[in-house]
C-alpha cells in the first residue's frame, strides 16, 4: 500500500484528479487514490483473465484523468499493449503485487509501465515479512521516490552518514513519510530475490499439473493465457460455472475447508464494498465482469512448501465435489 501511494505522490496526484482503477482487485488500490484526495473512477475487468479490459477503458478517460492503475492480478501482466493503444500519454502504475517473476512479451512486470509496485506480503510468491518495492526506469522519478520514502529529506540517512559531514541534519524541503522498508527486511528480501526464478519455476509446474488435471471438470474455468504472457503464479484462481456446478461456489469452499483445503475468492469487487458501494453510489452489476468474478471465483492452494501428494489430494476433492 506504501508503494502504491507513494507513486501517486511522486506523480502529484491531488484533489480533483482522476485516477482509474480497475473494479476487481485488492482494496489497497483504490484505497490510495483516496488517500491523495483524488476520485476513484472504476474500470471493469475480463472475467476470462480478471484483470482491466482494454475494450472498457477508453469511456472512463476524460481530462481529470491522471494515471491508470494497471494491476497484475495473480501473477497474469494485463494486456499492457492493448492498455497503452487507449490510455495514449496517461501515466501507468504497475500494480504488480502479485507478479513478482511475471513478464509480457519478454519485459518483466515492473517494467511495463512508469512505475511498476511490489508486493512481499507473506502470501506472494517471495516475502520479507512485509514491505515492497517500487520500479521506474525514470531517473528523476527514481530520485524523488527515494527523497518521498524517508520523510522527504534532502539527503538521504546513507548518503549523510558516509560523507564529509554525518552529523549536519539534512533540509527538509517537502512533504515526505516514513515508507523506509528495515535493513533486516531488506537483507532477507535480498535472499529471496536469489530464489525467485526457482520458486517461480515450482509453481508453473503444479499450475500445469492443475490445468492438466482439471481440464475435464466441466464446471470449473481454468486460466487461461497465449505465449506472450509469462505468468507468475502467485494464485490459482478458477472461475465456477454454477450452471454446471453440483453446487455454488461458496457450498465448494465450505465442503474444501472441511476435508482441510484452504480456499478463498481470488479478491473482491472493490465497488461492492460497502465504504465504496454508498460512496460512489455503485450497484452490483455496474460492473458485470467484477461482479462475476467476485461471486465465482476460487483460489485453490498453490504455495512452493506443497508436495507431489497435497496437489494430487486438491484435484481428488474438487473431482469429487
Amino acid at each position: 500500500t506504501s508503494a502504491l501511494h507513494l507513486t501517486l505522490v511522486a506523480l502529484d496526484i491531488k484533489p480533483g484528479d482522476e485516477v482509474i482503477v480497475p473494479a476487481f482487485t485488492w482494496v489497497s488500490t483504490a484505497n490510495v487514490v483516496l488517500y491523495q484526495g483524488a476520485e476513484v473512477i472504476f474500470c471493469d475487468i475480463d472475467p476470462k483473465t480478471f484483470n482491466l479490459n482494454p475494450k472498457k477503458l477508453k469511456e472512463k478517460i476524460t481530462s481529470k484523468t491522471k494515471a491508470i492503475m494497471v494491476v497484475h492480478l495473480f501473477g497474469l501482466c494485463a494486456p499492457i499493449d492493448e492498455i497503452k493503444a487507449v490510455a495514449g500519454k496517461i501515466p501507468l502504475i504497475e500494480d504488480a503485487a502479485c507478479a513478482a517473476g511475471a513478464a509480457y512479451k519478454g519485459i518483466p512486470a515492473g517494467g511495463l509501465g512508469i512505475m511498476g509496485c511490489f508486493s512481499f506480503h507473506p502470501r506472494k510468491s517471495i516475502t520479507t515479512g512485509e514491505g515492497g518495492m517500487i520500479t521506474t526506469n525514470d531517473d528523476e522519478l527514481a530520485d524523488r521516490l527515494q527523497v518521498l520514502r524517508n520523510h522527504g529529506a534532502s539527503v538521504s540517512e546513507e548518503q549523510r552518514h558516509h560523507g564529509p559531514k554525518p552529523f549536519i541534519l539534512p533540509d527538509f524541503n517537502v512533504l515526505g513519510y516514513n515508507y523506509r522498508m528495515t535493513d533486516l527486511q531488506g537483507a532477507i528480501g535480498f535472499v529471496q530475490l536469489s530464489r525467485l526464478n526457482q520458486f517461480i519455476k515450482e509453481r508453473s509446474k503444479w499450475a500445469l499439473f492443475y490445468k492438466k488435471e482439471l481440464k475435464a471438470v466441466s464446471w470449473i474455468s481454468l486460466p487461461n493465457f497465449n505465449e506472450d504472457y509469462e505468468h507468475g503464479w502467485q494464485s490459482f484462481v478458477l472461475l465456477v460455472d454454477e450452471l454446471k456446478s453440483p453446487k455454488s461456489r461458496n457450498a465448494i469452499m465450505k465442503e474444501l475447508q472441511e476435508k482441510g483445503i484452504s480456499t478463498r475468492p481470488g479478491t473482491h469487487a472493490v465497488h461492492m464494498l460497502s465504504f465504496y458501494a454508498k460512496k460512489y453510489k455503485i450497484s452490483p452489476s455496474d460492473y458485470p465482469g467484477a461482479h462475476i468474478a467476485n461471486n465465482k471465483s476460487i483460489s485453490i492452494p498453490l504455495h512452493n512448501q506443497m508436495v507431489k501428494e497435497d496437489f494430487e489430494y486438491v484435484v481428488y476433492c474438487l473431482k469429487n465435489i
